[in-house]
């Protein structure tokens, strides 16, 4: 048996969906696999009446020094721990009538969070009570994150954990260091639920996905634990940073926690080293592998074996995982912002890698962008209709590196044939290609924002990009967006190599214009 862990932390409002899709394909390979997300799972346990409670009383106990904003905090402790779990119960959805309550001035405690509040009725209106409310929650759970910051560890974020040992993995030392200390409260409690689910599954092979910096320390922790009381259990890493960060390691030290570590798409590794596990497969079969022999690190990589197409990796699994303890949060009033962290998104790919892979910023020999091939139509819609019977929720965000529009339009298509309601939003190139018909197609099938690179918004810069576009085109392609009723959120560089002060100033001026005309809603 296999238990697929993501540790703390990478979204509060909707699953991380590495271990989605790798627990689909596993399934229809014939294996018994479980799944959990140990940040999701922490916030729950830790923002909650018992875990606050523990919480005040491990920070009174300690005698660090506390900012005036912690002390403000500890000084409303009680009010804090008898808010908790009603703020928490709103903000998973599970009771609306606590939004009149919320708003109320006397019903939250406040720290620095409050302090630069914008204008409630500017931002919200007089009828906008819920979002109020979600907005005035999200400032009170802040708070309590700075406290724990200042008074617990410096660490802690509710996107990641321990970032800067993650980005400073050129060298393992820090990490070894860390790793040693004695664990903080966070950690205690990570560690119990980790123990909780190996109780429950005892599995066989527990892989870890670490898809950003602030995922490392957090995996390798939980990597520690279980070899330290579950030795006969294997660990295997692989995910978003292992891709980028770690493709030429060479520090033997890792493997004092982990057994194997894959690259890239994980599906064929995977399957390997499982199978390899099984006597059905010999080590040098082994696929975009890692290991240690001989206190030397070794990697394996035999080609024979193609990696899996699209339309063969199957359709992601989010069984197991707590759909309802997800907290959907407005950190601002931007509607178009807060698609990153109100509801709880079902995450799909339509198309692996990407269709351009140029843009000369971009690391274009990385597999997992190179190797461009989707699936047909059909397919991604009979897995959209198999994610909603699983989760019951009808709205998607496709990750893809760049939504190809080809596929788009087919899609959009295929959902409006089977008649399929569902609300999406996804990552574009501003390619002509968007005319203003095929954007209005997208929308009836329930488009309602893309995100897009405007980059630098200079032509000379966009050119030496190898971009593919131009500013006057990504004008266009937003209007036709954006009279569709799609909002669009431009994402923006600044710093490119030749790049002047001038252009610097005349690109944001015209990113301003973008704004005044109605182009985009978000950057």
């Amino acid at each position: 048996k296999t238990l697929l862990i993501t540790p703390p932390f990478t979204q509060l409002n909707t699953p991380y969906p590495a271990t989605p899709y790798l627990k689909g394909f596993l399934k229809s390979q014939g294996y018994g696999v479980f799944q959990a997300d140990l940040g999701i799972e922490l916030i729950n346990a830790i923002f909650s009446r018992e875990g606050f409670q523990e919480l005040f009383d491990a920070i009174n106990q300690s005698s660090k020094k506390l900012s005036p904003n912690s002390r403000r905090i500890i000084k409303n402790a009680t009010s804090y721990v008898q808010t908790i779990d009603s703020v928490m119960s709103f903000l998973q959805y599970r009771d609306n009538t606590l939004a009149s309550l919320i708003c109320n001035e006397t019903f939250l405690p406040r720290a620095s969070r409050f302090d630069s509040m914008p204008d409630l009725e500017w931002a919200f209106g007089n009828i906008g009570v819920n979002d109020q409310a979600r907005f005035l929650a999200t400032l009170y759970v802040e708070d309590v994150g700075d406290l724990i910051k200042d008074a617990v560890t410096p660490w802690f974020g509710f996107s990641r954990y321990a970032e800067k040992l993650g980005m400073s993995a050129h060298s393992f030392a820090p990490i070894t260091r860390a790793l040693q200390q004695p664990e903080n409260i966070l950690e205690v409690r990570l560690l119990e639920l980790l123990k909780r689910h190996i109780e429950q599954v005892r599995p066989d092979v527990v892989g870890i996905t670490i898809p950003f910096p602030g995922n490392l320390y957090a995996g390798l922790k939980c990597a520690q634990f279980i070899k330290k009381y579950y030795p006969h259990i294997k660990t295997v890493a692989g995910g978003g940073f292992v891709n980028t960060e770690l493709r030429n390691l060479s520090e033997p030290a890792v493997f004092d926690y982990l057994d194997f570590i894959t690259l890239d798409d994980g599906e064929r590794p995977f399957l390997s080293i499982l199978q390899f596990l099984e006597g059905k497969k010999n080590q040098e079969k082994l696929v975009r592998t890692f290991i240690r022999m001989d206190d030397e690190v070794r990697y394996i990589h035999d080609d024979q074996e193609p990696d899996f197409h699209h339309a063969e990796t199957g359709c992601p699994d989010y069984s197991d995982l707590p759909l309802g303890k997800y907290l959907s949060l407005i950190e601002m009033a931007n509607p178009m912002h807060r698609l990153w962290s109100d509801g709880c998104w079902n995450k799909l790919t339509l198309a692996h890698g990407c269709y351009w892979h140029q843009c000369s910023f971009c690391d274009i020999t990385l597999p997992y962008i190179k190797r461009y091939e989707s699936a047909p139509a059909a397919v991604l819609v009979d897995r959209i209709e198999q994610v909603i019977a699983q989760t019951g929720h009808r709205g998607f965000h496709f990750v893809d590196e760049a939504a190809p529009p080809s596929v788009l339009k087919d899609v959009a298509k295929e959902l409006l044939k089977r008649k399929i309601g569902i609300s999406w939003w996804t990552n574009i190139r501003f390619e002509k290609a968007f005319t203003f018909e095929l954007c209005r197609l997208l929308a009836m099938s329930g488009c309602i924002a893309v995100t897009g690179g405007l980059e630098t918004a200079s032509d000379r810069l966009l050119k030496l990009m190898n971009k593919g576009v131009t500013v006057r085109q990504a004008a266009q392609v937003c209007d036709h967006f954006s009279k569709a009723g799609i909002m669009v959120h431009a994402y923006l560089m600044y710093g490119f190599p030749t790049q002047t002060q001038q252009e610097t100033i005349d690109a944001l001026e015209i990113v301003r214009q973008f704004f005044q005309e109605g182009l985009i809603q978000s950057a």
